[in-house]
């Protein structure tokens, strides 16, 4: 049974990629190809992340381990990265593929990482590469969040 919960839903059954809206699958498409590209010895789980900006502009990274191991990235912290090096400040929405065969979610840094450049109406899904898992409002991954607005 899928739960709707305020803030997030989560499905009982994956939604696979051809029952995904055209802006949902291009960004499915996106974080599901450069998640080919990550760069994971150590742990061999790979993770693809796009970032859809307000201008509508895609962004994406994959997770870069490092053989010191709090030296990797994230795909959310490279896509995120990327987004903001080309000098756009806000996702609109945010969307991760991970090796899971279930559901996976940000882990706690990303979420935070993600909140620098949400607002409240920043869209998060979370997909394995069979689809779509769960679908969360930034207050629905990182309730009671501590934000950019709290410093100036």
């Amino acid at each position: 049974m899928t739960q709707q919960i305020p803030d997030r839903t989560v499905y009982d059954q994956v939604l696979p990629p051809e029952q995904m809206d055209d802006v949902l699958r291009s960004l499915f498409d996106a974080a599901l190809d450069v998640q080919q590209r990550a760069h994971a010895p150590y742990s061999n789980y790979h993770v693809g992340c796009s970032v859809l900006a307000t201008s509508g502009q895609i962004y994406v990274g994959a997770n870069i381990e490092n053989s010191a191991y709090p030296q990797g990235l994230c795909a959310e912290a490279t896509a995120l990265a990327v987004m903001a090096s080309e000098g756009e400040r806000e996702a609109k929405v945010v969307l991760t593929v991970c090796d899971s065969e279930g559901l996976a979610t940000s882990c706690g840094g990303c979420r935070q990482k993600i909140r620098e450049f949400a607002s409240r109406d920043t869209i998060i899904h979370a997909c394995s590469k069979n689809g779509l898992w769960a679908t969360y409002t930034m207050d629905g991954l990182l309730p009671d969040s501590f934000g950019p607005e709290h410093l100036i």
